[in-house]
C-alpha cells in the first residue's frame, strides 16, 4: 500500500507537466461540509459529507439536480454524442429471442422485437407452433422502468407467479397470474428480496424482509430475512413462516422445492461465500429440517434429483468443483459420493437434462460442454463455435431437447438445441445484428502480474490493427466475489471499435476464473493483489505498444466501481480516463447500508479489527483522494434507486474527487432518475447511459469518432 502511494506521488509532477487537458471548462455545485469525525481503533477519520448519506433529504435532491445539471451541460456539448447515439439505438433495433424453456407441455421465451423496454413473455405449445403473449411488462409502466425480476409457473402449469422490480430497486414484488384465462389474481407480495419463488401444490415459498420504515426503503440495513409460504388465494398477512433465524439477523435464507414436491430444501448465507444447506421431507407432516451440508466456508447447490438421489455442485474439499450426490436418507455430508470429481478446470454449473449430466468448464476463463452420464462417465463434448460463454442452458430431466445460448465479444446471443438421445446439435435461434463480426479479432493474451501470477486478458479490435502506441483502449475489469468475467456480446461496444479502438477484458483475482484460490487471493488481506492485477494489465498493454496512457480508459461497475475508483486514485499517472459505475467506494461504511453487511467475506469489516480498519482505509477511494494530484478525466455514474450499493458511494466520492480538482479536468458524476444497480433497466434508459459513458470516455480520449 505505501509502494503505491509513493509511486501516486512520484508521478504526479511529470504527469502535469505532460498531460494537457483539452477539456471545457467547469464550475462544480457547492458540495457544504458539515464537521462529522468517526473513530477508529483511536483514529479519527472526518466525514465532511455525511449528510449526502441522506437519500431522501431535500438538500441532497438539489445537490443531485445540481451535479447532473453541469454533467449533461459538459456532455450536451460533445460535439458527436447525438450520432452516436442514433448509432447505438439502429445497433439495438433487432428482434432478439431468449432461450426456451418447457413447463406443461409449452414453450416459454422472451422476446423484443428491438427497441421495446423490457422483454416479453411468450409461450406456445409446439417449436413451430402459434405464440401467445403471457406478460407484457412494457404495460406496467409508462416509462418502462418497472421490470421483470422472476417467472415461476406452478406444477400443474395453472398458475404463473411473477415478481417485478420498480426503478431498478432490488426490492420485489410478487403477484400470479391464472394461465388458463390469464386473468390476474388478487394476490400481491411485498418486500420480497433475493428470493426464488419455489412452488408446491397450489402455494409458493419465497424469502422476505420486514416492511423498511418509510423514507429508508433504499438505505436501511436489511435484517431478519425469513422464508413464507403463500397460498394462492390468501392475503400476505396470512402466510405462514417456514423458516427463520432470530439469533442471527445477518444471515439469508432462501427456499427450492425438488420436481416431484417431496423435498424442500434450505439455502442459508451469512455472505456472499458459502452457505448451509438443510431438507425436509414434505411427504411427512413431522418431519423437521436435516442438514446436508454445515454452514459456511463451502458452497452447496442443489442441481436436482434422480432415482431418488440428490446432485449436489460443491467447492467442498474442492477449489474448482465437483457434483456430488446424496441419499435423503442418510443426508449427512460424509455419505456422499463423487459423480464428478474435481479436475483441472472449474465445473461452473451442471444440469440433469434426458437422463444425462450437461458440465459446463471453465478454462481459462471460456466455456466448454460436455454430456456425461449419470455415472459420470464422459459421453461427448459439444463443440462451440469459438472460445465463449454458455449464458443459459434449460431442459427437463426426462426430455432430451438440450436448449442452450452462447455468445462470445462478436458472436451475438445464439441459442443451439441438442438431442440427448440423437447427439446432434443444431442452430435454433441467431439474431441479426448490424456489424460484420468478420471485421474484428479477439484473442487471449496472458501476462504477469507484480507477484509472477499469470493473469488472463482478451484484447478485441477491428482487423488491420497496428501496435504504434497510439490506439484508444478502454480496459474492464471487476475482480471480486468469485465472480468469472467470461466472453459477452454488447453492441455498445462497437462503435467503440469501428472507430479503432480496443475492448480489453482482464481477468483478475478475486474472481472465479480458476476456481475458488483465485477468489480468495483477491479477498480480505490479499484485495490489492485485485489492483496490482489490473494496473499489470494497462502497463502491459502500454509496454506492449498497443497505446498510452494518453489513450488508455478503465471501465468497471459495482465491486468493478471500487477496482476503477482504487486504481485511479493509485495510480492517476496510468490513466487517462476513469469510469466508476455503481461503486463500492467508501470501505469503512460500505456494511451499515441495505445488504452491504453480506460483502465482508470478500472485503472484511473495518470495526472487526484495527489491522483491518488500517488495510481498508488504505485503498479506499474516498479515503485516499489527495489535493493537488492530476487524475483521469472522471464520469462516475449511479442511480437514485439504487439499494445495492447505495449512491451515496458515489455521491461522496464524486463531492470530494471535485473538491480536490484544481485542472480542468472533469470531474463529473451522473445519477440517473429511477435507476437502480443496472437490472432490468428500460432500452431508453440503457441507450442513454451507454450513449453518454462511450461519449465521455472518447471525448477525453481524443478521438473524432465517425458514424
Amino acid at each position: 500500500m505505501k509502494i503505491a502511494r509513493l509511486l501516486t506521488i512520484s508521478f504526479v509532477f511529470l504527469h502535469m507537466a505532460t498531460n494537457s487537458s483539452e477539456a471545457q471548462k467547469i464550475k462544480y455545485p457547492d458540495t457544504p461540509k458539515d464537521k462529522v469525525i468517526d473513530t477508529y481503533f483511536g483514529e479519527k477519520v472526518k466525514e465532511p459529507y455525511r449528510w449526502l448519506e441522506n437519500d431522501t433529504s431535500k438538500a441532497t435532491a438539489d445537490w443531485v439536480k445540481a451535479q447532473n445539471k453541469v454533467t449533461y451541460n459538459y456532455l450536451e456539448k460533445i460535439p458527436f454524442r447525438q450520432a452516436l447515439k442514433q448509432r447505438l439505438t439502429n445497433l439495438y433495433n433487432y428482434e432478439r429471442t431468449g432461450i426456451p424453456f418447457k413447463k406443461n407441455g409449452f414453450y416459454y421465451f422472451y422476446e423484443n422485437n428491438g427497441l421495446q423496454n423490457q422483454d416479453v413473455l411468450f409461450r406456445k405449445a409446439s417449436l413451430n407452433g402459434e405464440t401467445e403473449i403471457i406478460l407484457d411488462p412494457n404495460t406496467l409502466s409508462e416509462d418502462g422502468t418497472v421490470a421483470l425480476s422472476d417467472v415461476s409457473i406452478s406444477k400443474n402449469g395453472k398458475y404463473l407467479a411473477y415478481s417485478i422490480a420498480r426503478s431498478g430497486s432490488d426490492w420485489n414484488e410478487i403477484f400470479i397470474m391464472n394461465l388458463e384465462n390469464h386473468q390476474l389474481l388478487d394476490d400481491h407480495i411485498m418486500w420480497s428480496k433475493s428470493t426464488e419463488i419455489a412452488w408446491q401444490n397450489d402455494g409458493f415459498y419465497y424469502s422476505a424482509f420486514d416492511a423498511p420504515e418509510p423514507g429508508k426503503e433504499y438505505s436501511v440495513k436489511n435484517e431478519y430475512q425469513k422464508i413464507f409460504y403463500h397460498t394462492v388465494g390468501q392475503k400476505q398477512s396470512d402466510d405462514r413462516i417456514v423458516y427463520e433465524d432470530k439469533k442471527h439477523p445477518l444471515r439469508e435464507c432462501y427456499a427450492s422445492v425438488s420436481d416431484d414436491e417431496k423435498y424442500l430444501y434450505i439455502t442459508v448465507t451469512e455472505t456472499t461465500s458459502g452457505n448451509g444447506l438443510l431438507i425436509k421431507d414434505l411427504s411427512n407432516p413431522r418431519s423437521d429440517y436435516s442438514e446436508l451440508a454445515p454452514g459456511f466456508n463451502n458452497d452447496y447447490i442443489v442441481i436436482g434429483e434422480y432415482n431418488d438421489k440428490v446432485y449436489i455442485l460443491t467447492n467442498w474439499m474442492a477449489p474448482c468443483y465437483r457434483l456430488m450426490v446424496a441419499n435423503p436418507e442418510k443426508p449427512a455430508r460424509e455419505n456422499w459420493i463423487d459423480v464428478l470429481p474435481e479436475s483441472e478446470n472449474v465445473l461452473e454449473k451442471v444440469y440433469i437434462i434426458g437422463g444425462q449430466i450437461i458440465g459446463v468448464y471453465m478454462k481459462d476463463a471460456t466455456n466448454h460442454l460436455f454430456i456425461f452420464d449419470l455415472t459420470g462417465k464422459v459421453q461427448n463434448e459439444i463443440q462451440l463455435p469459438t472460445p465463449g460463454t454458455i449464458t443459459s442452458i434449460s431442459g427437463n430431466k426426462n426430455d432430451n431437447e438440450v436448449f442452450f445460448s452462447f455468445t462470445s465479444y462478436t458472436f451475438p446471443p445464439t441459442t443451439f438445441l441438442y438431442n440427448t438421445e440423437k447427439k446432434t446439435c443444431k442452430l435454433y435461434e441467431m439474431p441479426n445484428v448490424d456489424f460484420n463480426p468478420n471485421d474484428y479479432v479477439t484473442a487471449q493474451l496472458f501476462y504477469k502480474s507484480y507477484d509472477g501470477t499469470k493473469i488472463p486478458m482478451t484484447i478485441t479490435y477491428k482487423k488491420g490493427l497496428e501496435k504504434n502506441g497510439k490506439n484508444p483502449v478502454l480496459l474492464y475489469g471487476y475482480g471480486g466475489f468469485n465472480i468469472s468475467i467470461k466472453p459477452s456480446f454488447k453492441v455498445s461496444r462497437i462503435p467503440f471499435l469501428e472507430n479503432g479502438g480496443i475492448y480489453a477484458v482482464a481477468n483478475i483475482r478475486g474472481g472465479g476464473e480458476y476456481g475458488e484460490e483465485w477468489h480468495k487471493a483477491g479477498t480480505k488481506f490479499q484485495k490489492q493483489n485485485v489492483f496490482n492485477d489490473f494496473i499489470a494489465a494497462a502497463e502491459y498493454l502500454i509496454n506492449e505498444n498497443y497505446t498510452s496512457s494518453q489513450k488508455l480508459a478503465i471501465d468497471g461497475g459495482s465491486n468493478g466501481g471500487l477496482l476503477i475508483g482504487a486504481c485511479m486514485t493509485q495510480r492517476p499517472d496510468l490513466f487517462k480516463v476513469a469510469v466508476p459505475e455503481v461503486g463500492v467506494l467508501d470501505m469503512l461504511r460500505y456494511h451499515k447500508f441495505t445488504i452491504g453487511w453480506s460483502w465482508t467475506s470478500d472485503y472484511g469489516n473495518s470495526e472487526e479489527s484495527k489491522e483491518m480498519f488500517e488495510y481498508l482505509k488504505g485503498y479506499s477511494p474516498l479515503h485516499n483522494i489527495q489535493k493537488g494530484v492530476h487524475y483521469p478525466a472522471t464520469l462516475i455514474m449511479t442511480g437514485d434507486h439504487d439499494d445495492r450499493v447505495v449512491p451515496a458511494h458515489s455521491f461522496k466520492f464524486a463531492a470530494t474527487l471535485q473538491a480536490a480538482n484544481k485542472t480542468d479536468i472533469p470531474t463529473l458524476i451522473r445519477i440517473d432518475s429511477k435507476a437502480g444497480h443496472g437490472a432490468g433497466k428500460p432500452i431508453r434508459k440503457l441507450i442513454d447511459a451507454e450513449t453518454d459513458m462511450w461519449s465521455f470516455v472518447m471525448y477525453n480520449l481524443g478521438m473524432n469518432p465517425k458514424f
